[in-house]
């Protein structure tokens, strides 16, 4: 078993400058990290994103951390400007860019949210067929090349365990699986625990992360804070600090046989490389009380 962190939890110091995508890697690293995982690669102006792929992954070999896993955007729904067959295609060429990062696993959005004067299926029921084809057909190509594809219970439409459940169980798939983020379920208004112990048996990879959360009774926080689905209020927070059980939520996956990797994915107000650090100290905790 394997802690490991995303590249998303660094973003802030991309974004800064302090720091350049490629170079969270040697990061990762120092701080104590088993393994990394890639969240939307930011390509540098004049390369293509094969080349930094390539260039990403020889960086990872030379500093002795695996790439796990490859995260990209997707919306199945919309995305494309609404052309299924463009959107397929377009992530199969992402499962590309995964084997040149030497993946087992790439996980993409099912879809998002519903902007205004949106005319496709507002109800999951009715999205569901259409997810279902997606899924399948980048998971078939994705086994082609020995990568494991995933959805995330992410995106607002397709994140409480139940839609997530109902989706992993169309595609009925043995390539396809799912990445658990165990803080996101929150942004659905679903109990975390309660999710994971029904989603436990599909998953391939999974996030530790943790929220801050106060009831949509009480008027808007202030900056930093973000609406679920039905209203209460959310903002990211150090693993151990906020109000998710990931503690519990590890000892259910570990309990049912979870041996993949528990990636660190910060996106609290904090400063990035404390949050980061105490985030592994208590995820680590967290995993050795699960095995006792």
């Amino acid at each position: 078993m394997q802690i490991g962190v995303s590249s998303y939890s660094y973003s802030r110091l991309v974004r800064s400058g302090a720091m350049r995508q490629i170079d969270v890697i040697a990061k990762a690293k120092e701080m104590g990290f088993d393994a990394i995982e890639f969240s939307t690669i930011s390509v540098p102006e004049g390369r293509t994103l094969p080349d930094f792929a390539a260039e990403l992954k020889a960086e990872a070999d030379k500093v002795g951390i695996p790439i796990v896993n490859y995260t990209i955007g997707a919306d199945l729904l919309k995305g494309s400007d609404g052309n299924l067959e463009a959107e397929i295609q377009r992530l199969k060429d992402e499962v590309d860019i995964a084997a040149i990062l030497g993946v087992p696993g790439m996980r993409h959005d099912a879809s998002g949210g519903f902007p205004p004067g949106w005319q496709g299926p507002t109800s999951f029921e009715a999205a569901l067929p259409r997810l279902a084809q997606g899924c399948r057909a980048v998971t078939e190509y994705a086994a082609s090349k020995g990568i494991r594809t995933m959805i995330e219970n992410h995106g607002y439409f397709c994140q409480d365990s139940l839609r997530v459940e109902q989706l992993v169980t169309a595609v009925n798939h043995p390539n396809f699986g799912l990445l658990i983020d165990v803080g996101n379920f929150a942004c659905a208004d679903d109990d975390s625990a309660l999710a994971v112990g029904r989603l436990k048996n599909y998953a391939f990879h999974c996030h530790a992360k943790d929220f801050h959360l106060k009831s949509g009774e009480t008027v808007y926080p202030g900056r930093g804070w973000n609406m679920t689905r039905n209203g209460n209020w959310w903002r990211g927070a150090i693993i151990g600090h906020g109000n998710i059980p990931v503690a519990q939520c590890v000892r259910i996956l570990i309990r049912n046989g979870y041996d993949g990797v528990f990636s660190v994915e910060f996106e609290g107000m904090e400063d990035v490389l404390m949050g980061i650090e105490i985030g592994q100290e208590n995820l680590r905790r967290f995993v050795a009380m699960a095995k006792d």
